[in-house]
């Protein structure tokens, strides 16, 4: 499990990058702004269109509205026909009461098509004379807003993009009256915005649809208004640069493209954002195509549909799918960022699968609003295309948003099943960072944010099987946690609503109350999520979403889709001694209330219920741990939605909480299965097993609930995961894979059958008895000697019968030793395979490599997590123990090998390694910061004369001492950090960041110390890059910073040439060439590099081959960086456990958003890993593949001269 993601240790982002930008905005912009003003007086001859094109694109826009573009334009066509024929409905009220009366968004929705159809078709008078008549009626207006709203400016926001982009697409058909008439009514509505923007939420709430909304309209109306009146449009176009750059670079921070208000406002919000990329870009130069949040944004849309390309997941405020678009959204990812054909196709998916009628059909309001943008950003030479593996079911994780889906983007069929689940940070995993460690000074907390639209559903979640909905959210609606499938609890001393029940903070209003106590550290977490063929588990934390005062240590639960069919729900929750709580509910919902939810027993014994979908069951059965099963209320409900009612039904049931611990069983299953058993056969404090059986085929079950620790994990499931699934002869290792089972042959016959064991026992006893009574009618036997025999014989029986019991019993009764003996057996095979090499232990990484090979960026995967202690070697109070051999800085050309262990070489450095993996928590306590804190940072400053050195003006004593202290308290409070993490965490791993490239060439030494356990990384990098980042990085280089020159001439001084090597017979003889590269006057710095690169590198390779693979793992910097998902996966199957959804969104974050740099590295991102190919020198490049090509080539770099 992973915790809260910032840290301010070693330059983790380029925070005062962006302060820089905000502190120089005012002169970019002006800059900018003088340079379009300059622009437009030389193109003063045709002001108009301009906003998305110029007047000499339309000829050639009406040609594609007949060839390439011919789809799109019989839908504007369409659209306007509709207009046309009820213009009642459409046009805008004659009276400025009518218009103020109602929300009135769909005036300025439906203005833009309209006018771009008269563009695209100027022989449609009819058409035109409506859009001027539409255009008047609204130009008469003393306003546009909206009476019963007057603290919200929404509406006015529609009205004047729709307005200010209609007049530029008219503007060559308007008489020289309606243009003023028309500008004037644009300038003064801009105007207005403007000073609605400094006073209102909405002008400093980021990342909120309001915000997008208004912010584009005063943008759209500046850049049509102030063609003419320029000085005050360009302070309105500041505003909204401001605003929106400071949108954008947030947005950077979502590494997985999602918004935290969902699916339907989050295509309200991406409209806006689309627009302005393209606006800011066209008008200002400024060039956001290469934002990370719009190259993830795809996966918003299609991740989260549900099979049939009709309906999407309801995260928060929702309707049935999309607000705006999302086709237009689309189209631009396609033509912009993506041009893979994905976007296109996508788009084509959703307009060809509209439904006509319906819930899900769009609204009136919205459903034309984006048909221009589409109809422009269309890039017909893409062609569609889906993405890969399209047709079969796929887990898609949000790491950011907090969410997991399955099965979305596919067709609707009865295989094609959905499930989502959601457990997250309040705003999202970036937001909630930002507020809560307060990277940027021009971030005020909450109140720079508004998730009123969120919904208290941590740990809610919807289950689709054969894309048919069982369980949905209640979507857009008041924030009730019981209409979003989440556990609510009673009696709760601070219920507020539904008393004394209680759910997530946050609810019980229209809006979530964010700001308020402990709201705004509410959080969710998704502990795992793994998929293995066509199963999936995942697993939620929600404790910290509930209120302190009911006193709950966990709610942690976990789901498994066992098939398309199938899926197990599990509530862990565990409360303190004292909590007040005694009772739990849960909810399930269904919005179509055509089928009916109904009661439903399953086999006579577990209370249930069943929906009926044209004579298909869809079922589910619920029991706790203690085998009870309530009978549920199911009950329809009426709720408040956007501007409606809107009806959901429920299931809720409701179970006691005798004890500290509750478990909760839940099993929902379609129609197409036959579930025969399911029962509890395991109930351990650190997890559960359940048995079911499906289509006559037994699952065993199991899963940890003791999530947090690592240890637990290994030693209840036999690996660092969270859940296993037993089935026929394979188990499926949750995050690592399914194994085929050794199947033991049983011998199941039977020695005597019970009818004639029945008859034995009654003869013995019978036999006995006329022997005890013969004998003490003959020869007088004691009474006591007679009980003592019969006792005997009772014993000797007892134990006849359970023998007989064992070897025959399939009654419930015999399910706990029947799962006892399953897990010995399994046991067995952990213990079969370890002898066979694969040993089941808890893993101790080694990171090592040269330096700036980039391997500090792994940090990412380790930190903040419950399952590891990342550590820096050296780092202060942590120093190597100096020995007869002292480890180098840089590197050295030196192996250590599994003899010098057994020969007793390094006994210092090996007791030192012992006790901090072995003994980290004793050996972090056993350091005494206070006493030899001046001592070891004297010995820390002798010893780093090789360390970055910088031009300083003379100090103070006073300044000096200052200085030092300061340093001290830093270095001491890392120590302290790192104990505070082992309190909470004390079976943590440790994990080794060896900064010295040295230890590359020492890992049998590590291995023969640390046994089977030891997981060493080795971290290589392209070479062209490694001496680009070493020569040209940073000023003064890296390759004088660290005196790479006297590192590597000292490296060989001695008679024999090997330095301190020959202590041991180690010297890696790959350095005979460097050796002699240094002997050559003709070398140079490139050249010198080339070959440590290639002597270091290849003997690695070569002393790590004899490594086993369970042991040791090549990892390559660019991989990591280029594929950081697949990369991270694959480097934790190698340590045993599942990739954790929070180490997936570090990565992510360090890799893909240049918001992160490395020291004397910079920014990281797939582009800058290669500023080499474009600034180093041909001649450069060359020299270093000539020296290390056949090393580049075995590790997969090709040559880049040819």
């Amino acid at each position: 499990m992973m915790f809260a993601g910032f840290t301010f240790e070693e330059s983790v982002s380029n925070y005062s990058d962006w302060v820089t930008f905000i502190e120089n905005v005012d002169q970019y912009e002006k800059q900018q702004l003088e340079g379009l003003s300059a622009e437009q007086k030389l193109k003063k001859v045709v002001l108009h269109p301009s906003l998305y094109f110029d007047a000499e694109d339309v000829q050639a826009l009406r040609q594609k509205a007949h060839t390439s573009h011919l789809h799109l334009f019989r839908a504007i066509r369409s659209a306007v026909m509709v207009m046309l024929s009820n213009p009642l409905y459409y046009l805008p009220p004659p009276k400025h009461v009518d218009f103020a009366a109602k929300w009135n968004e769909i005036y300025g929705n439906n203005l833009p098509p309209l006018a771009f159809y008269c563009l695209l078709c100027p022989e449609d008078k009819a058409a035109l004379d409506f859009a001027l008549e539409y255009m008047d009626r609204m130009a008469g207006y003393k306003n546009w807003l909206v009476e019963n709203a007057p603290g919200d400016e929404v509406p006015l926001g529609h009205s004047l993009t729709g307005f200010a982009t209609a007049f530029d697409f008219l503007y060559n058909s308007l008489e020289n009256e309606r243009r003023q008439k028309y500008l004037e009514k644009i300038w003064s509505v801009s105007e207005e915005m403007y000073e609605y923007s400094k006073v209102r939420s909405w002008g400093k709430q980021l990342l909120h649809n309001h915000q997008a909304t208004n912010m584009l309209a005063l943008l759209v109306g500046a850049l049509v208004a102030g063609v003419d009146k320029g000085s005050q449009a360009n302070i309105w176009k500041h505003t909204v640069v401001d605003v929106m750059e400071k949108t954008m670079f947030l947005l950077n921070h979502i590494v997985d493209g999602s918004l935290d208000e969902g699916v339907a406002y989050g295509s309200y919000t991406a409209k806006s954002i689309t627009q302005y990329v393209f606006l800011a870009q066209r008008h200002f130069g400024i060039n956001n195509l290469e934002n990370n949040w719009l190259k993830m944004h795809f996966w918003f849309y299609y991740a989260t549909l549900l099979p049939g390309f009709q309906r999407t997941v309801g995260v928060a405020d929702s309707n049935y799918n999309w607000f705006y678009g999302p086709e237009s959204q689309l189209v631009f990812l396609d033509k912009f960022i993506m041009k893979n054909g994905a976007g296109n196709w996508l788009a084509q998916q959703i307009r060809k699968h509209r439904p006509k009628d319906g819930p899900m059909v769009p609204s009136t309001a919205q459903r034309w609003s984006t048909l221009h943008t589409e109809f422009i950003w269309y890039a017909a030479e893409i062609t569609p295309q889906p993405p890969p593996d399209y047709s079969t079911a796929k887990m898609h994780v949000f790491p950011n948003w907090g969410v997991v889906t399955y099965g979305a983007g596919l067709a609707n069929s009865q295989t094609n099943t959905f499930v989502s689940f959601k457990s997250g940070k309040l705003g999202g995993r970036a937001v909630y960072d930002i507020v809560h460690f307060q990277p940027y000074a021009w971030i005020d907390g909450w109140r720079s944010f508004n998730p009123g639209h969120e919904h208290p559903d941590q740990n809610s979640f919807t289950f689709a099987p054969n894309g048919q909905v069982f369980v949905s959210e209640a979507l857009y609606g008041p924030k009730l946690s019981h209409l979003n499938n989440v556990l609510v609890f009673a009696p709760s001393p601070t219920s507020q609503c539904n008393q004394p029940w209680e759910g997530q903070l946050g609810e019980c209003a229209q809006w979530l109350k964010w700001i308020g106590d402990e709201v705004g550290d509410s959080t969710g977490e998704i502990i795992t999520a793994s998929q293995a063929g066509d199963m999936m588990f995942v697993s939620g934390e929600a404790v910290s979403a509930y209120t302190s005062a009911m006193k709950l240590k966990s709610v942690y639960r976990v789901l498994l889709l066992l098939n398309s069919q199938t899926l197990l729900v599990v509530d862990h929750i565990e409360k303190e001694e004292d909590s007040p709580v005694n009772s739990v509910s849960a909810f399930f919902h269904n919005l179509d209330i055509d089928f009916k939810y109904i009661p439903y027993k399953f086999k006579n014994k577990y209370n249930g219920a069943m929906m009926d979908v044209w004579d298909a069951h869809y079922k589910m059965f619920w029991f706790d741990h203690h085998g009870s099963s309530p009978v549920a209320r199911i009950q329809e409900a009426e709720q408040a939605a956007e501007f409606k009612k809107r009806w959901t039904q429920f299931v809720n049931v409701t179970f006691p909480m005798k004890n500290t611990l509750t478990r909760i069983v839940y099993l929902f299953h379609g129609p197409y299965v036959n579930v025969s058993n399911c029962r509890l056969i395991d109930n351990a404090k650190s997890g559960f097993q359940i048995s079911l059986s499906v289509n006559n085929t037994e699952n065993t079950i199991s899963v940890v609930t003791e999530y947090q620790d690592l240890k637990t994990r290994f030693d209840y499931l036999g690996f660092g995961g969270f859940a296993k699934v037993v089935h026929e002869n394979k188990v499926t290792k949750f995050g690592l894979g399914t194994e085929s089972v050794e199947k033991r042959i049983k011998n199941n016959r039977v020695v005597f059958p019970f009818g004639f064991k029945v008859n034995i026992v009654a003869g013995l006893i019978l036999g006995v008895s006329l022997v005890i009574l013969a004998f003490q009618w003959q020869f007088y036997i004691s009474f006591s000697k007679m009980l003592r025999w019969i006792l005997i014989l009772v014993v000797t029986l007892w134990l006849i019968e359970l023998v007989d019991v064992w070897s025959m019993c399939t009654q419930p009764i015999c399910a706990k030793w029947s799962s006892d003996m399953t897990r010995l057996e399994h046991d067995e095979g952990n213990k079969a395979r370890q002898l066979e090499g694969n040993p089941v232990v808890l893993p101790d990484v080694i990171i090592t490599s040269l330096p700036a090979s980039g391997a500090e960026i792994l940090k990412q995967l380790f930190f903040n997590s419950s399952d590891f202690l990342y550590v820096r070697i050296p780092a202060p109070y942590l120093e190597i123990p100096e020995t007869e051999f002292e480890i180098d800085s840089f590197v050295d050309p030196c192996e250590w090998k599994v003899s010098d262990v057994q020969n007793g070489h390094f006994r210092l450095i090996q007791g030192w390694l012992q006790s901090l993996v072995r003994g980290t928590k004793l050996h972090l306590q056993n350091i005494h910061l206070y006493e030899a804190s001046r001592s070891k940072i004297a010995q820390h400053s002798a010893t780093s004369k090789d360390k970055k050195k910088r031009s300083k003006k003379r100090e103070s004593l006073s300044e000096q001492r200052s200085r030092a202290r300061g340093s001290k308290e830093k270095d001491a409070e890392y120590i302290r950090e790192l104990r505070r993490h082992l309190i909470y965490y004390p079976n943590a791993r440790p994990v080794l960041s060896l900064s010295s490239g040295s230890w590359t060439l020492k890992l049998p030494f590590f291995q023969e110390i640390l046994g089977p356990s030891m997981r060493a990384l080795y971290v290589v990098r392209d070479p062209r890059a490694w001496i680009y980042s070493m020569l040209y990085k940073n000023k003064p280089s890296l390759y004088s910073l660290k005196n790479v020159p006297q590192h590597l001439t000292a490296m060989f001084k001695g008679e024999d040439g090997k330095g301190k090597c020959s202590l041991n017979e180690g010297y890696a003889f790959e350095y005979e060439s460097l050796r002699k590269e240094l002997s050559n006057s003709d070398s140079n710095a490139v050249s010198v590099l080339s070959y440590l690169w290639l002597a270091n590198t290849a003997a690695a390779l070569r002393i790590n081959a004899d490594l086993q693979a369970t042991n040791y793992h090549l990892v390559k910097f660019e991989d990591i960086v280029n594929f950081p998902q697949k990369t991270a996966e694959t480097i934790f199957a190698f340590l045993g456990i599942p990739l954790p959804p929070a180490s997936l969104n570090q990565i992510l974050f360090a890799t893909s958003t240049s918001l992160f740099y490395l020291p004397y590295e910079g920014e990281i991102s797939p582009s800058s890993i290669h500023a080499w190919k474009q600034n180093m020198p041909n001649e450069e490049i060359k020299r270093i593949e000539d020296i290390c090509c056949s090393l580049m080539d075995h590790l997969g770099y090709q040559k880049f001269i040819k």
